[in-house]
Formats: structure tokens, C-alpha cells, sequence
């Protein structure tokens, strides 16, 4: 069973102007003459840790990890009442994947995408296949409505009744019929207590399901005062407009995905984003390699999980 490759520290980091008035975070870790990887983080609005360095071996990757706009170290960030999100969307992201790979002096590069992640990876080797060597994906994400609805409105709720119930206190029930949108009035409200109560109840029912075992230390994480305004704000911004998506369309364009060596990671009982779309997935893009890890979650550090991307990860690394 394959583990992570021992802690590393980046040899490079900085904060890239991506315009806008925004700076992101980015850091190079691994051999800077290794195989180019860049690694795309979930959410939106998760950041990157030293923990996803690890996924890769420094040896033979020289790796990129950057915080997408307005979460973890780039700035403005979100936990800000002030910082307006509307130069926030999937669009701006994969301009900035490219600012990032133009930057690092890449013309082809790995992606590596979970959750989120792997909703802008699709997105990203859709608009710019010739950029892309090889796509691991884990946790499939498309923002289609109804895995909207499943996580944040009517169907997890019945695996988590008693966690649920948290997540639902600070709506009102006459508004309890679309919790995205109510969400989003709390989220952006002027006052201080009401966005907090909001985003901690957002971002502590994500944590609380992410993994097949609960993880204090991940809900710890999430009930944070300046993690939860920040990730709860993008998340639900992204989520009130589809990803900036039309119905459907990464799996309509898997079709550009055609000739991109591919691996889809999935976990048997993902309750953030269900197995259905990864076999989805799977159906528009055969050529991937498609794997169920029938003893694991949405968490990417699951045994199982961590054993396949690893493995793929290794797979290409001379490649």
C-alpha cells in the first residue's frame, strides 16, 4: 500500500499579480529538472497544505501548488467582507493556470486534480488539451445541479441526520427550500455574527463528511473563523452560479479529453460528491483509467485512495 513521499520544503515561492487586484500564492517543491506537475486544490476555496506536496515523488516532479483567488495565502482573501468575489470564477482560474505555467517556463505539464480540483482540471485540459501530459483525477465534481442538490440540499442529509441539523440552524425554515441561495444572503449579510454562524455551519458540514471515518482534526480545521468565512464565500459562489458551467458541460466535452493518458480515482462512499458522476466520467472518457476504492470516502488521505494516486502518480513520472 502505497503512502506519501516524505515532507518536502519548496525551493521556490512567491505571489504572482494575476490582475484583477489579485496575488496568488505559488510554490515549486521537488527537482526543479523533474517531470512538470501542477496540482489544483478543492473547494473552491480549500487552499493547498505541505501534505499534497507529498503526493508526488520529489525525485522525478518538479511540482506546483498555488492557492486559487482569495483563499489561503493569496490575497485579498475571502474571509474579508470587503473583497468582492466577482473576478472569482472558473474562467479566471484557468487564466491563471496558464499565467502560472508561463511563469515556470512549461509548455506541458501534469494535472492533478480532487473534488473541485478535478472539476478545473476538466476544465482546464478541455480549453487547453495540448497543454496537458496525463489528468489524475479524484472525487469527481462537475457542478451538475443535482450533485449540488445531493450534498447541500436533500441527500447526504439522510446519511448525516444529526449533523444536518447543524448545518441547517442558521436558515430560517420558510427558507429552507433552497439552502444554496439562503446560504448566500447569510454569507454576504453586513453583519459580522451572521456570516460567521453561516459560513461555520457550511464548511463544518463538509468537513464532518468528507471521509469514510470523521477526522476531528479536519472539522477542527473547518470550524476555523477565517478557513470557514473563505471557504464557505467561495464555495457558495461558485455554487449559486453552476461553476460558471452550462448543464453538463465537462462531461459533453470529455470528448476533448480523447488522446490524454487519464486515471479517475473514486471512493465507494464519497458522500460530497457520489460515485455516479466518476462512473459518469468514466462512460464519456473509456480511455481513462477508472478506479472504485470500495473502503473510502471524499478524502484524498484514505488508504485506498492514497494508495491509487500515488501509484498513478508514479506510473507517469517518466513518462
Amino acid at each position: 500500500m502505497r503512502t506519501l513521499y516524505p515532507p518536502i520544503e519548496p525551493y521556490d515561492s512567491g505571489m504572482l499579480d494575476v490582475g484583477d487586484g489579485n496575488r496568488i500564492y505559488w510554490e515549486l517543491c521537488g527537482n526543479p529538472s523533474g517531470k512538470p506537475v501542477v496540482f489544483l486544490h478543492g473547494g473552491p476555496g480549500g487552499g493547498c497544505s505541505p501534505e499534497h506536496r507529498r503526493l508526488f515523488d520529489p525525485e522525478r516532479y518538479r511540482i506546483l501548488l498555488f492557492d486559487q483567488r482569495n483563499c489561503g495565502r493569496s490575497t485579498p482573501h475571502a474571509a474579508l467582507h470587503d473583497t468582492d468575489l466577482k473576478e472569482n470564477t472558473t474562467w479566471h482560474l484557468l487564466d491563471d493556470i496558464e499565467l502560472l505555467r508561463s511563469m515556470a517556463g512549461v509548455e506541458r505539464w501534469q494535472v492533478f486534480g480532487g473534488s473541485w480540483g478535478s472539476a478545473l482540471a476538466l476544465a482546464y485540459a478541455q480549453q487547453h488539451p495540448g497543454r496537458v501530459t496525463e489528468l489524475i483525477l479524484r472525487g469527481i465534481f462537475t457542478l451538475r445541479n443535482e450533485e449540488l442538490r445531493w450534498f447541500y440540499q436533500s441527500g447526504a442529509s439522510f446519511v448525516f441526520p444529526e449533523v444536518w441539523e447543524t448545518y441547517l440552524e442558521p436558515i430560517p425554515e420558510e427558507e429552507r427550500d433552497d439552502l444554496i441561495g439562503a446560504y448566500a444572503l447569510q454569507l454576504n449579510s453586513d453583519d459580522p455574527e451572521v456570516r460567521l454562524r453561516a459560513a461555520r455551519a457550511w464548511s463544518v458540514w463538509e468537513g464532518s463528511a468528507i471521509s469514510l471515518r470523521p477526522d476531528p482534526g479536519v472539522i477542527a480545521r473547518h470550524a476555523e473563523d477565517d478557513y470557514a468565512l473563505a471557504f464557505a464565500r467561495i464555495e457558495n459562489h461558485y455554487f449559486v452560479h453552476g461553476g460558471f458551467f452550462t448543464p453538463g458541460q465537462l462531461l459533453a466535452g470529455a470528448d476533448r479529453l480523447r488522446g490524454i493518458p487519464g486515471v479517475i480515482v473514486q471512493g465507494r462512499y464519497d458522500m460530497c460528491t457520489p460515485a455516479k458522476t466518476a462512473f459518469d466520467l468514466s462512460e464519456a472518457w473509456p480511455e481513462a483509467e477508472f478506479h472504485i476504492v470500495d473502503d473510502a470516502g471524499h478524502a484524498y488521505s484514505e488508504p485506498g485512495i492514497l494508495d491509487r494516486l500515488i501509484s498513478a502518480t508514479d506510473a507517469f513520472a517518466d513518462s
